[in-house]
Formats: structure tokens, C-alpha cells, sequence
């Protein structure tokens, strides 16, 4: 017991050492540095500096430069109605309606149900030669997602460019984002292939991430996208650094890029002759003379006679003697007025109503409509297939990631949700510039919204793990009073059984066993129905004793020495039953 209270002593006082060192520490801290936040858990935003091989960078925290940077649509979309065809959404730049950083602002597409449109060149054009392709951007569905996409287009280097023209026909290289509508959650990488016999593009779609998407577009938090693309032609997507989809350019898209060396020749037909026909009706077999194909399935059951008591006169049916006619019914437009029809109360008692039929049966003699039975075609040559030629558009492109390259960055979107925010644009080709400016931008906008959304444990928890001194505190709250109480506990038992103990010494009443309690009381009440003892008429037997072959002399001598003791004790006085024995008298 002393040896836990000095323990509990010397973590007090380490603790309070450790309390003081902090103070000091946070005093020095708060003279060095008058500038520090006055909520040490305040998370501060800084609008970050581009550094590293970047093609395209945008926080968008300063909304001159935005405007002077982004062009905003004023094209008309083809095959749309007037009324929906110009790119007239409206784009701001602002904060998160909710658990925004102080400072830190995006892009939002502000309206719904209307195409909006709105590009900016890349500082410099991005060529796909011995470098990956790294895209990486956040969004927020602030309003959550019905029906629209949040994807950006990276648009086709190409002389002359007109941002202000930007519509869906405006040629682009990758296409990649999200995008959903009902219940079809997709994450986009769509990238244009040149053929490189004809020099057209076509588009290439990559395999469905493995992973659920549909979490992204409704909780209403940040989520980050990445876009990898190597030279060797392998890709990777990931969402908030996790890896969900990736592959081969070559291998992981539909429809692939390279087409098949042989197709079916398209002028090659099936021959007249050609039987697919792996069975046929026995042109042998003859419809047996007893067959009657005119016998119904059910006949009337001859057998079957009318209840008695079957009512043949009363109607099932008969008309509600207590309707009457609407008053505002009109014979001439309605028609003559009718009563309704209810069940006959004649019939409830009665086995039936109106006229009666026999039920139907089975008919036995019933066969159907005779068929032929199907035997093997001797003529059957398979199924027929084209034969093979060699494909004329075939090529083998190996290096599917020489794409076009990249002039600028744009969003063409249609949404049934307002409020997307987007942020963070970036393009390079270096992992660790894309990596830090995710540090300085989307992780600190997703730590303040996952710390507002958290609870006060998860808090708790999170602070201790910063400041592990903590855990030492709550060993003394909690564990310390845990350890005396049991510590008290145990002491006291142990106490009460000593003195039970020393209690039973000192007395000379009998002490029960604890499994022989209830014999011992029975024993009792025995012995004091023992008769005079005379001579050696009786003897005296130990039930316990398992030796059955006991000496008679022995036992008549313990008898005697047992009568001796009866008659000198006092009339009142008990006689003294030893623990766990049990005596019975028994006569010759």
C-alpha cells in the first residue's frame, strides 16, 4: 500500500514538473513570437507560392488575378435548344459556405439547369515526351450531386485558340473528374488517341474504378484528385491519396487503342445449305390411330350430384333494396337508374345459388396436340462463323502516351446542383511539387472541416496524442482510484476471513463443513434422539467409515466410551458432533 501511494506521489510531482516546463516553454514561445495565433489549435492558411517544374497552378485567393487569368464562355452549344444553348452559368470566387479557412477561396459554379464554360491557358504547354502527366485538383459539392459532372478538360495545344469560344466540340486531350447522375457514380479518364494511319482521334475511356464513388458526392467535404500519367504508359487515379483505379494505357481502356490484327470478312455470308440445327423432328415418327388431339383437358364430373338444399330458383346477385336514386340523376344523360347489386342473403344458409354445375375433373382420356419427337439433325454442320482476314485498319501503337499536347485547362459542365467549389489546379510532372501543394492547400482545409465534424473524444484523443504526457494524468485519475478501491477491497475480505477464523478457535461449538452443512444439522437433531446406551446390546456405526469389515469388539468399546460421556454431561448440554461425521444406532 505505501509502495503504490509513493508511486502515485512521484507521477504527481513528474507531472507537475512537466506543467511547468510548458508553461515556460509557451511564455518564452509567446515573447519570441508575437505574432503566433492566439488559439494554438487555430489552423492558419497561407495562399501558396508556386515552386517546382509547374505548368499550371491556381489557388484563385486573389480574385484580380483570376479575372485577368480564366475567360468565361460567350459560345452557343450546338444542338441545343435557344433557350439552353449559350454558356450563361454564372462562376464567383468565394469561400466554403461551411468550415472555410480564413482566406483560402475557389472557384464555384454558382447556378443550375445551364452550361457553363470557363478556361484558362497553361503557362506553358505541356508535351508528353520522357516526363509523367500530373493532375491534381479538389472539389466540394457543397449542395451535393443529382445530375452533373465536376470534371476539367485539358485542352489541345492549337495556333489561334479562342478560350472564348470554349464549348463541348472544342478539341481536348484527357478529360478526367468526377461525374454522376441517379445512381451511376463515375470517376472520368478519357483521354483522345490518334490513329496513326488516318491521324483522326478517338476517344478512349478507362475501366470503372473498383472502389464506391457515390460517398464523394454526398457527405460534402473536400475531396482531392490525382491523375497520373507515366511514360511507360501506366496510369493511376486516386481520391484523398487513395489509390482507386490504374492500369495500362495499352490493356485498361474501352474501346482499346490498338484494334485486332484479324476481323470477320465482312462479304463471306452463310451458305444456303449451312444447317445449325442440332436437333430435328423425327420425320419417321406417325401420330398413333388412338390419339385424339380433340379431347378437353377437364370434363364434367359424372359423379358428383347437387347438395341438398341448393337454392336453383335464388339469384346470387340481386339488386340493394335500400338504394335509392340520386336526386341529381339526369335519365336523358345518364341513363336509366339501376340499384346496386349485393350478395343474396337468401343464399348465406343455403349450399348454393342458381343454377348448378358439376365441378370439372381431370379428363383421362386427354393426350394434346401430337408432336413428332426430336432426334439428332444428321445434317447439323454448327453454328457458322465468317472466316478471318486480315484487318486493313489494323496498327500497333506502343506508345499510346504521346498524346497531344496541352495548351489550357477548362470546365464544360452541366449540374442539377449549384455551389460545386472547385480548387487548387495544378499541372507538373514532379510528384513531390503536386504533394506539397496539396500540404499547403487541400490538408488543411480538410483537417479543419474533419476537426469541426469530429466528436469531443475523438478531440480528446487527437490532443493526447499530441501531448503523450497526457496519458500519465489520466493513469492517476482514473487507474489510481481504480487500484485503491480494489486494493481496499481485498484488504478488507482478507480481514473479515482472519477474523472468522480466530473466531472459530476461540469457541467450542461445532463447525460445519461447507459441504456437509446440512448433514451436520441433521446429525445434530440424531443424536439427540439416542437412546440409553446398555451393555453391549448396541453399537455404534460410522457412516463415513468405508472399511464395512470393521471389528465388532472395536466398535462396541468406541460405543461404551461415547455412553460414559452422555450420562456425565449436564441434562441441558448438547452432546458434541465432530465435524462432518454422522452417528447412527443400530440394534442386533
Amino acid at each position: 500500500m505505501k509502495l503504490i501511494l509513493l508511486t502515485a506521489l512521484w507521477l504527481c510531482l513528474s507531472i507537475s514538473v512537466r506543467c511547468d516546463d510548458d508553461s515556460e516553454e509557451a511564455t518564452v514561445t509567446e515573447e519570441l513570437d508575437e505574432s503566433a495565433p492566439e488559439n494554438p489549435e487555430e489552423i492558419v492558411y497561407v495562399s501558396p507560392t508556386p515552386k517546382g517544374h509547374i505548368y499550371f497552378a491556381e489557388h484563385f485567393d486573389v480574385p484580380e488575378e483570376f479575372e485577368a487569368k480564366w475567360v468565361r464562355s460567350q459560345a452557343k452549344k450546338d444542338g441545343a435548344d435557344e433557350e439552353i444553348a449559350k454558356y450563361d452559368g454564372k462562376w464567383a470566387v468565394e469561400g466554403l459556405l461551411k468550415d472555410g479557412l480564413k482566406g483560402d477561396l475557389g472557384l464555384v459554379l454558382k447556378s443550375k439547369a445551364k452550361h457553363a464554360a470557363i478556361s484558362a491557358s497553361l503557362d506553358r504547354p505541356f508535351m508528353f515526351t520522357n516526363k509523367p502527366l500530373i493532375v491534381q485538383y479538389d472539389v466540394t459539392f457543397q449542395n451535393g450531386q443529382e445530375c452533373g459532372g465536376a470534371y476539367i478538360k485539358l485542352l489541345t495545344q492549337e495556333t489561334g485558340m479562342r478560350l472564348s469560344q470554349f464549348t463541348d466540340k472544342t478539341p481536348y486531350t484527357i478529360m478526367f473528374g468526377p461525374d454522376k447522375c441517379g445512381n451511376d457514380h463515375k470517376l472520368h479518364f478519357i483521354f483522345q488517341h490518334k490513329n496513326p494511319k488516318d491521324g483522326s482521334y478517338s476517344e478512349k475511356h478507362a475501366k470503372k474504378p473498383s472502389t464506391r464513388l457515390d460517398e464523394y458526392f454526398k457527405d460534402g467535404k473536400p475531396h482531392l484528385y490525382t491523375l497520373m500519367i507515366h511514360p511507360d504508359n501506366t496510369f493511376d487515379v486516386s481520391v484523398d491519396y487513395k489509390i482507386v483505379n490504374k492500369g495500362t494505357l495499352l490493356e485498361d481502356f474501352s474501346p482499346p487503342v490498338n484494334p485486332p490484327a484479324e476481323i470477320d470478312d465482312p462479304e463471306d455470308s452463310k451458305p444456303d445449305d449451312w444447317d445449325e440445327r442440332e436437333k430435328i423432328a423425327d420425320p419417321d415418327a406417325k401420330k398413333p390411330d388412338d390419339w385424339d388431339e380433340d379431347e378437353p383437358e377437364q370434363i364434367p364430373d359424372a359423379d358428383a350430384t347437387k347438395p341438398d338444399g341448393w337454392l336453383d330458383d335464388e339469384p346470387e346477385m340481386i339488386p340493394d333494396p335500400s338504394a335509392e336514386k340520386p336526386e341529381d340523376w339526369d335519365e336523358d344523360m345518364d341513363g336509366t337508374w339501376e340499384a346496386p347489386l349485393i350478395n343474396n342473403p337468401s343464399c348465406e344458409s343455403a349450399p348454393g345459388c342458381g343454377p348448378w354445375k358439376a365441378p370439372m375433373k381431370a379428363n383421362p382420356k386427354f393426350k394434346g396436340k401430337w408432336r413428332a419427337p426430336m432426334i439428332d439433325n444428321p445434317n447439323y454442320r454448327g453454328r457458322w462463323r465468317p472466316r478471318r482476314i486480315p484487318n486493313p485498319d489494323f496498327f500497333e501503337d506502343k506508345h499510346p502516351f504521346n498524346m497531344a499536347s496541352i495548351g489550357a485547362i477548362g470546365l464544360e459542365l452541366w449540374s442539377m446542383s449549384d455551389n460545386i467549389l472547385f480548387d487548387n489546379f495544378i499541372i507538373t510532372d514532379d510528384k513531390t511539387v503536386s504533394e506539397q501543394w496539396a500540404a499547403e492547400t487541400f490538408d488543411l482545409k480538410r483537417n479543419l472541416v474533419d476537426r469541426d465534424q469530429e466528436s469531443v473524444v475523438q478531440r480528446l484523443m487527437n490532443y493526447t496524442n499530441k501531448n503523450p504526457w497526457l496519458w500519465a494524468v489520466y493513469v492517476i485519475v482514473v487507474g489510481l482510484p481504480l487500484v485503491l478501491i480494489f486494493t481496499f477491497c481485498c484488504n478488507s475480505q482478507e480481514k473479515q476471513d482472519a477474523a472468522r477464523a480466530a473466531l472459530a478457535k476461540k469457541t467450542d461449538d461445532a463447525v460445519e463443513d461447507d459441504e456437509g452443512a446440512e448433514e451436520a444439522v441433521q446429525n445434530e437433531e440424531e443424536s439427540e434422539a439416542v437412546p440409553q446406551l446398555e451393555g453391549d446390546d448396541e453399537e455404534v456405526k460410522d457412516d463415513d467409515d468405508d472399511d464395512a469389515d470393521a471389528k465388532e469388539g472395536d466398535e462396541v468399546e468406541e460405543v461404551e466410551e461415547d455412553a460414559e460421556r452422555l450420562e456425565d454431561a449436564p441434562a441441558s448440554e448438547e452432546p458434541v458432533v465432530e465435524k462432518g461425521t454422522r452417528r447412527r444406532v443400530r440394534k442386533d
